[in-house]
């Protein structure tokens, strides 16, 4: 844990007005917080095996005129590593009602909710159960929203969430969440962990190149997952195979009250098919949907200023 607050640091270190801390729940779970104070807040949630530190692009421009909390989702970063159940909808209200929890304790009334990737299916969850805290729901390149449909005789053809050729780390995540815990072999790696995590996404060091001329974010990502697993044991309990979660969002969208405004963002060159924002737009109302050109699945770091453009545009229509 020290290693990853020693990279985190470093990551952080040129941005100014930022407030950490963690926030203590009532069950004593600890939810490791970034805050930069201004106006009405919008929330951040990352995607799996993130944290804070991945928004370093994002959070000085996006709090220039309101408030941003992005926080670690338990289970991941530096919040705290509970136990969570096999049950795909226990593990799932697990993580949202710590967010609820954490929600309280922080003292918001209520916010504009982005999430990217399982961010964005717990954001949803959560803007379900909670839709009097939600003003707007800022869905990235969400997982976990399409239905499972038969196997097709084309590799890739169907509601499968794959519209590109899939990326090896995500093949990799893939077969690990099918015998175990899905970040085990980077733990099993020991201090060749971090040299792993450079083979298998050596994307992850080329997104931010430009300001560190070191492994900075290697060791971030890596220090993020090679604690005690917690949060990927959840993540897993949902997963289905690739790309699946066991409860489709797609199915429970509707639940979503028909006035909250939902807007949907997708890299264009993501592994992630941008259809299933399409069918949202069947399902209910008040949502858009929208391509960021030459971004990949991780559209807040790709293209960085499209990106804050783009959400600051989204969260000005609330005041």
């Amino acid at each position: 844990m020290s290693l990853l607050k020693t990279a985190e640091s470093k990551i952080l270190a040129c941005k100014n007005c930022l407030w950490a801390r963690f926030v203590t729940l009532p069950n004593q779970d600890r939810i490791w917080t970034l805050t930069v104070t201004n106006y009405t807040p919008l929330v951040m949630v990352h995607g799996f095996g993130g944290g804070v530190g991945l928004w370093i692009r994002n959070l000085e421009p996006l709090s220039r005129w309101r408030s941003i909390y992005a926080f670690d989702l338990l289970g991941f970063g530096r919040s705290s590593r509970p136990n969570f159940p096999s049950d795909a909808a226990k593990a799932e209200e697990q993580f949202v009602d710590s967010i609820e929890q954490w929600r309280q304790s922080v003292g918001l009334e209520n916010m504009i909710l982005l999430g990217h990737s399982l961010g964005g299916y717990l954001a949803t969850s959560y803007a379900i159960q909670y839709p009097s805290r939600v003003s707007h729901l800022i869905l990235v390149d969400p997982w976990g929203f399409p239905e499972r449909s038969p196997p097709q005789t084309q590799e890739g053809q169907g509601a499968e969430v794959v519209k590109r050729p899939i990326p090896r780390w995500v093949k990799t995540i893939a077969a690990m969440v099918s015998l175990f815990n899905p970040l085990a072999v980077i733990r099993a790696a020991g201090p060749w962990g971090p040299g792993l995590v450079n083979r298998f996404r050596p994307d992850f060091k080329r997104k931010f190149e430009d300001m560190f001329d070191d492994d900075t974010m290697t060791q971030y990502i890596y220090h993020c997952n090679a604690q005690t697993p917690s949060g990927e044991v959840g993540f897993r309990a949902m997963s289905e195979s690739l790309g699946w979660a066991k409860r489709p969002m797609l199915q429970r969208v509707h639940l979503l009250p028909p006035s909250m405004p939902l807007t949907m963002l997708y890299g264009a060159q993501s592994w992630v098919d941008s259809s299933s924002g399409d069918r949202v737009v069947e399902i209910r109302n008040h949502v858009r949907t929208r391509l960021i050109n030459n971004a990949s699945h991780h559209v807040y770091a790709d293209q960085p200023e499209e990106f804050n453009r783009v959400v600051e545009s989204i969260c000005n229509t609330v005041n």
